[in-house]
């Protein structure tokens, strides 16, 4: 059964900013799914549409075979959200805040602990501070607790570990990952693509389009290219050498790194490429194959190279 069903949804603000494009999505019940995109993708403005909080111009979006539109208010009983910002009161405690999110939803703590308990445990330290006064890992647990507390049927988190250190970042995930035991439906959106690992299935979205839609480990095994990296004395000078390349190719910073995806027979094109950073007076380390990751393959299926 489908948790979520999206037909040929599209947004547009003012008139004249396109947010969302011909959107069509089919999501799982009981999947983790993943929205991966940069920045500014439409990531946000179709969450704010899934969860009821904003029109679509046109388009037909179903949860649990409910019409987003016409039952929204059936719609809101089901679902959790976790904004890309934190929403919750910031003069109230950690316990205040929960007990609130309890009595909004009809439910009540000790009926839902064991969803919550592995969360709780590491918050549960802090309940009498401040919501405002905890750290921003803190801060997402508490407000992923009071998305949970009523044991809805969805889960959707708008770039839930934007702004979170690295190791709450994976424990986050960690618990994401345990809640799909309570027959929860996960669905989260982040600019992180290494994040995009531990989701069932991710949709990649681009301009307002998706580009893509498969488990993370097919759309690596779908990349087309040979990828290699190495790294240069001076980046900027490379990528700036790199336009004149003759080898087809596509070619980005990754970090003190740079990518090179080619489009061509190895044999004879890593010669060429060779004498090419050499003719360019591009010192360089050993350039080395390497197995691409879910940004390798979203930047190949933008830029269109095949």
């Amino acid at each position: 059964m489908s948790a979520i069903s999206i037909r040929g949804v599209n947004k547009t603000y003012d008139g004249k900013v396109v947010a969302l494009k011909d959107i069509n999505l089919e999501v799982e019940e009981g999947e983790v799914f993943g929205l991966v995109g940069p920045d500014g993708a439409g990531k946000s403005t179709l969450f704010n549409i899934l969860t009821t909080l904003l029109l679509p111009d046109a388009g037909d979006i179903r949860v649990f075979q409910m019409d987003v539109i016409r039952d929204y208010k059936a719609v809101r009983q089901i679902i959790g959200y976790l904004p890309g910002t934190f929403s919750l009161y910031p003069d109230l405690s950690v316990q205040e805040n929960l007990d609130f999110f309890a009595v909004m939803y009809k439910s009540s703590i000790e009926e839902n602990m064991n969803i919550i308990e592995p969360i709780w445990k590491q918050i549960s330290p802090f309940k009498d501070r401040k919501a405002g006064k905890l750290s921003g890992g803190m801060k997402q647990k508490l407000a992923l607790c009071c998305a949970l507390i009523h044991r809805p049927r969805i889960l959707f988190l708008d770039e839930p570990t934007t702004g979170v250190d690295p190791v709450s970042r994976k424990e986050f995930w960690d618990i994401l990952k345990s809640i799909r035991q309570h027959d929860i439906t996960v669905v989260v959106s982040t600019p992180y693509m290494d994040e995009a690992t531990r989701c069932d299935r991710i949709a990649l979205i681009q301009d307002g389009e998706i580009i893509g839609v498969n488990p993370p480990q097919t759309i690596i095994q779908n990349f087309k290219g040979h990828l290699y990296t190495f790294k240069s004395d001076d980046i900027f000078s490379l990528l700036q050498v790199m336009e004149q390349c003759p080898l087809r190719c596509n070619y980005y910073p990754y970090g003190e790194h740079c990518h090179v995806a080619f489009y061509e027979d190895m044999e004879t094109a890593m010669p060429q490429f060779e004498r090419f950073l050499e003719e360019h007076q591009q010192p360089h380390s050993e350039i080395t194959a390497i197995q691409p990751s879910v940004e390798d393959c979203f930047i190949e299926i933008v830029k269109g190279k095949t």
